[in-house]
């Protein structure tokens, strides 16, 4: 597989060196992308670079993901209005070791191969240099007018920032090209890829190794991703999409890949998946062709989803997405964890009845003290007509003993009221 053919055809190069796509076709290539350790998980604004690093050792190279353990400290300026917070040492040690196991699910750490992924932390090598050091044998070789010119730096610099530009953060593109220049010496590096606006410090580090070793380098950048109508990509109201089902669950995720537009999702399943270009025309011409079924934003959800978290998760976000469109079972309702059922009727009016008040018809139970009706006589009429369910199966009497064993997790009752209104009552 030639891996630049590989990510053109993706939409996932934005900038290229010259002498790139030759270097990868004439010899096996290690080449690292920096990830920021900011979080204990990455979220779906990481996915594009993952996937570049997942591409590469599928063609043959050698990945190196690069964890920013000292850089992480500082804060890179590029595309940022403000100075980040600092990040201490074990915070730092968490998050790399909870990335490292998100990025096994698409690299190979463990086998024997010679182009086998490796992690590495900048922090292993930067806390040896000292300041005078790094100053002698880093500095001499890069001018500010160099590093004066780069866009991350004369955006901070006129007036775009309320904060201006620190000291710390405007030699962040010279650690950035010293972990280049480092792992270029130590192993063997010759390529170094990211998003494109780490375009600057990428031309930095390939022009402090040219100065300091006389060493070609190079460089690739894949586009910042974004929507059709110029939302943010990776965004919702509740903030971003992570991969840790801590923060996003995975029927939340699912969901997510599967309302993406039809113009997005045409360019995300070249993004996010490792279908093969001739499925993919397939899958895109088979969409156009009837756009109402979704199937594209499905085959997207369903292989990202599993990519990321697992088959079994994935069966268990598409039943539960089913639930609202009444394709699903009281059985498939029970088996819902607390986190998915409360995601699945997010927005949902919710009331409250104590526990002692079980036992009682749900006649009473969802008009007096639910108030989920306006009236009995409202309620025995839509009882009778086929209009209310319980839990997913609909409600034969008014008289019925709502109790205990009605219960999801324990605590909570779901009554439809006619085809599309859901209520929640939480037994306290």
């Amino acid at each position: 597989m030639n891996f630049v053919d590989e990510l053109s055809w993706r939409g996932m190069v934005h900038d290229i060196m010259p002498g790139t796509e030759e270097l990868l076709e004439k010899e096996h290539v290690t080449a690292y992308l920096g990830i920021d350790p900011t979080a204990d998980s990455l979220h779906i604004g990481h996915l594009c670079g993952v996937m570049m690093l997942r591409h590469l050792q599928q063609s043959g190279h050698k990945p190196l993901a690069l964890i920013g353990g000292a850089t992480g400290m500082i804060g890179d300026p590029s595309g940022k209005s403000l100075e980040r917070n600092l990040l201490d040492d074990e915070t730092l040690k968490h998050n790399q070791a909870c990335i490292k196991k998100q990025l096994a699910k698409f690299l190979d750490f463990e086998s024997d191969a010679p182009n086998r992924a490796e992690l590495v932390n900048n922090y292993d090598w930067l806390k040896e240099v000292s300041f005078l050091d790094f100053a002698r044998d880093v500095g001499k070789h890069i001018t500010v007018n160099y590093m004066m010119a780069k866009d991350s730096v004369k955006k901070r610099l006129t007036g775009e920032a309320r904060d201006g530009l620190s000291f710390t953060e405007f030699t962040y593109q010279l650690l950035q090209a010293y972990d280049y220049l480092y792992l270029n010496e130590k192993m063997g590096c010759k390529l170094q890829m990211g998003g494109s606006d780490q375009w600057g410090n990428i031309t930095t580090g390939a022009e402090l190794i040219r100065r300091a070793n006389g060493s070609e380098v190079f460089g690739l950048t894949c586009p910042l991703i974004t929507k059709a109508d110029g939302g943010k990509f990776g965004k919702t109201e509740s903030g971003n999409v992570w991969l840790d089902a801590r923060y996003t669950s995975p029927y939340k995720f699912y969901q997510f890949w599967l309302n993406v537009s039809d113009e997005d999702a045409a360019r995300y399943i070249k993004i996010f998946t490792s279908i093969e270009k001739d499925e993919i025309d397939q899958l895109i011409e088979e969409h156009t062709k009837a756009p109402h079924m979704r199937e594209l934003q499905k085959r997207l959800a369903k292989e990202v989803t599993i990519m990321v978290h697992s088959e079994d998760d994935y069966n268990a976000a598409v039943k539960a997405s089913n639930i609202l469109f009444g394709k699903s079972t009281s059985d498939d309702l029970k088996s819902l964890d607390e986190d998915t059922f409360l995601a699945v009727f997010e927005g949902v009016p919710q009331f409250e009845i104590n526990r002692s008040d079980l036992g009682e018809k749900a006649l009473d139970l969802f008009v007096e003290k639910a108030e989920i009706f306006p009236s009995k006589g409202e309620m025995r009429k839509l009882v009778q007509g086929g209009g209310v369910s319980l839990n997913q199966e609909r409600l034969e009497s008014f008289d019925y003993e709502v109790t205990e064993n009605d219960l999801l997790n324990n605590k909570y009752l779901l009554v439809q009221r006619g085809r599309k209104n859901y209520f929640i009552v939480l037994v306290k």
